[in-house]
């Protein structure tokens, strides 16, 4: 195990117990609830967003105790995003990190509730989260309610961009929200945590943003060239469903030079950062190679 992947392993078993902690138990009722969204949250996975909030907040001096309640309030966010996203009005889908989805297991009400309270859960964290100052907490609720909202506005432009004809612009725009947002609202959170500069906070902003389009080519090119048994969950449903993705418009071969090139902007937003900055480059570089 190298030391990413331990970083990765150390990082998903913190947030796995703090979610642990705050989700109520599947004994609580309403019971079908609480083990819906347990369900959903445990379900495992390597945690990207939670781990880069602690790869920036680290990188700026942040204790990891202060940077715990804000990268699980972020995991359940994004499990709430999930959970939406798979259900039958949205992307259909019967699978997601190996096994049912939460509406195939607990019913279509039941996982719409789930995703609901996830989301109010996580607020709820980080405004009570005594270990940081009211005047962070109430930055990181105005952060995330922000990116959460441009999540929903990205789902929205990609369900109306299905079986159409799409520019480069248009699709950038679609998943600097949907996907880029969360992910941009992670590094911010942890370098808000830590007290960093605005100058800092600026390069941290412009290499998580190319991080989210990254990510969103990689997860395009796994989607179109990987098993559902690898990937956990299914494959090819972006073809079969007419989605406009970084395949689709450009082809496997262009899109992987395009990830090779967001990926360097990405590294190179780093420059600027007078601090240790490796592991952020080690996490680009991660997401990079998933596609290969």
């Amino acid at each position: 195990m190298n030391d990413l992947e331990k970083f990765f392993a150390a990082a998903s078993e913190t947030v796995d117990a703090k979610l642990d902690e705050l989700i109520p138990a599947a004994e609580t009722e309403p019971k079908n609830l609480h083990a819906a969204m347990r369900w959903s949250a445990l379900a495992g996975g390597k945690r990207f967003r939670p781990a880069l909030t602690f790869a920036v907040g680290k990188t700026f001096g942040a204790a990891e105790e202060n940077l715990l309640s804000a990268a699980a309030a972020i995991e359940m966010i994004h499990t709430y995003s999930l959970i939406h996203d798979d259900l039958p009005a949205m992307d259909d889908d019967d699978l997601r990190r190996g096994r049912e989805t939460c509406h195939v297991k607990f019913g279509e009400a039941a996982a719409i509730l789930a995703g609901d309270q996830l989301q109010t859960l996580a607020f709820q964290t980080i405004a009570e989260d005594e270990k940081l100052t009211g005047k962070i907490r109430v930055k990181l609720i105005a952060e995330l309610a922000r990116s959460a909202a441009r999540m929903v506005d990205g789902q929205q432009l990609d369900l109306e961009a299905e079986g159409k004809s799409i520019s480069f612009a248009e699709l950038e725009t679609i998943h600097q929200n949907k996907t880029g947002a969360m992910i941009c609202a992670a590094a911010r959170a942890g370098a808000i945590i830590a007290g960093a500069g605005d100058e800092e906070l600026n390069s941290v902003t412009i290499y998580a943003e190319k991080l989210g389009l990254l990510f969103q080519i990689t997860d395009d090119l796994l989607d179109a060239t990987q098993t559902t048994e690898v990937l956990g969950k299914t494959a090819g449903k972006d073809e079969r469903a007419e989605k406009a993705t970084y395949v689709s418009l450009y082809g496997l071969d262009k899109a992987r030079v395009l990830a090779e090139e967001t990926n360097a902007a990405a590294v190179g937003a780093l420059r600027k950062v007078e601090k240790d900055t490796l592991l952020l480059e080690n996490l680009a570089d991660f997401i990079l190679n998933r596609s290969k």
